[in-house]
């Protein structure tokens, strides 16, 4: 069935019986790098759990195949589920893709959906087993904004599950394999002030900053494994604070639905300024002093908000103070859209930075992105997910700190 009104779909899918799957779609998963495995990434236990059949370990390559319809492009037809388990006869993979979707024509598959946000609905038998899927790609950010309403943030490298019918903490949210299980705390040692009042974004990265010290790592993995760490120790914050509450039961629907939104609320917070956050710390640990190397929101003209200025934004005030001297940063985990908005910032600064955490983006909007003079700051364990044509023309964040500590004269630096 197709639904013009992104609205009325998620009324329509939003009902018990049904199981979303929500990711951000990378490189990888479109055609944007070229690869032959394209087709989207899916947690294998997630496809276990729905597709039981594919399960089946002394099976190469097991498969099982269903009815899709992408309802937001109006194209239908029969997928393939399949578990690549070649690793276990001696190959390298292990992983569970879908596939089948005829190529470029597919909206899943275009390079322009790279970065998108995807919602795959599977309706469910009396068994909980898929019978088929339904999936929006979302194709612009005000339907983004829509479906991270009802769910929370969904950012890359991550997956949001919601099963319609409970709050989104009772099973939202899981990250790749190999998150760092030692940031969680353990609910005994959670500080009680956290569990009355959730802590801040500063505060749960002043932790992480303990756990991850910045001995032996250069900012790019600093930057990486400071986000798993911070994201692993949210949710241990998150299920101690709510889940005995969800737990407890509800007496009320409004109940029930104010905790929801706190839930959502408190993760959309954390989503929009962990990366933001963390680069700060990160260039203040490489030696940048803020006001007198580096600005952090400041206000510039037109009452715009620019998430870094460089050296300072009383260096950017002064007009007698060389532009070509001026830089600019922004912290966006995701990239697909944002970046027209920072084009938009800083009107002294030509070529604005951006900092994201995006896997890929297609050659066109790359290209676009190059003409309205926004420069990609990509760390270094993401660019692989980056097209080859598109590679030589990123730099990571430990190469833009370094560039920006040749721009204050140094008579006003201290130390």
């Amino acid at each position: 069935m197709a639904v013009a009104d992104v609205s009325d779909w998620i009324d329509e899918f939003g009902r018990p019986g049904m199981v979303w799957y929500a990711k951000r779609l990378s490189a990888n998963d479109t055609l944007a790098t070229h690869a032959h495995q394209a087709g989207p990434y899916f947690s294998r236990e997630f496809l276990f759990r729905i597709f039981p059949a594919l399960n089946r370990p002394e099976a190469e390559n097991p498969d099982v195949r269903f009815d899709l319809c992408i309802d937001s492009h109006a194209d239908r037809r029969t997928i393939r589920a399949v578990w690549y388990n070649n690793r276990r006869r001696g190959g390298t993979r292990n992983e569970a893709r879908l596939t089948g979707f005829g190529g470029a024509r597919s909206a899943l598959l275009d390079e322009a959906s790279t970065g998108a946000l995807a919602i795959f609905v599977f309706i469910l038998d009396g068994k909980g087993a898929a019978t088929e899927c339904h999936v929006w790609v979302c194709d612009n950010r005000f339907q983004e904004d829509l479906f991270e309403e009802r769910l929370g943030p969904v950012e890359p490298k991550a997956f949001v599950i919601w099963t319609p019918g409970t709050i989104p903490a009772a099973e939202l949210s899981a990250h790749e394999p190999g998150a760092p299980a030692e940031c969680r705390i353990p609910a005994g040692q959670i500080p009680p002030a956290w569990i009355e009042r959730f802590p801040s974004g500063e505060e749960i990265i002043a932790r992480t900053m303990q756990l991850r010290p910045p001995v032996g790592m250069n900012a790019d993995a600093r930057l990486l494994r400071r986000r798993l760490c911070e994201y692993e120790m949210f949710l241990s914050i998150e299920e101690a604070a709510y889940l005995p509450r969800i737990q407890a039961g509800f007496t009320s629907i409004d109940g029930f639905i104010g905790l929801a939104q706190t839930v959502l609320q408190s993760r959309k917070s954390r989503s929009g300024n962990s990366l933001e956050l963390h680069a700060r710390e990160i260039m203040k640990e490489e030696g940048l002093q803020p006001d007198a190397d580096f600005t952090h929101r400041p206000v510039v003209e037109g009452g715009k908000r620019p998430d870094f200025l460089f050296p300072s934004r009383a260096a950017y005030d002064d007009l007698q103070f060389p532009a070509d001297r001026l830089r600019m940063l922004a912290a966006k985990t995701t990239c697909k859209d944002r970046w027209r908005q920072v084009a938009l910032e800083a009107d002294r600064i030509p070529l604005k930075h951006l900092l994201t955490l995006q896997e890929g983006v297609s050659e066109a909007q790359f290209r676009e992105m190059r003409e309205a003079g926004v420069q990609l700051v990509v760390p270094t364990g993401l660019q692989s997910s980056y097209p080859n044509s598109v590679r030589p023309h990123l730099i990571n964040f430990e190469r833009f700190i370094c560039a920006v500590r040749l721009l204050n004269p140094l008579p006003q630096r201290e130390g």
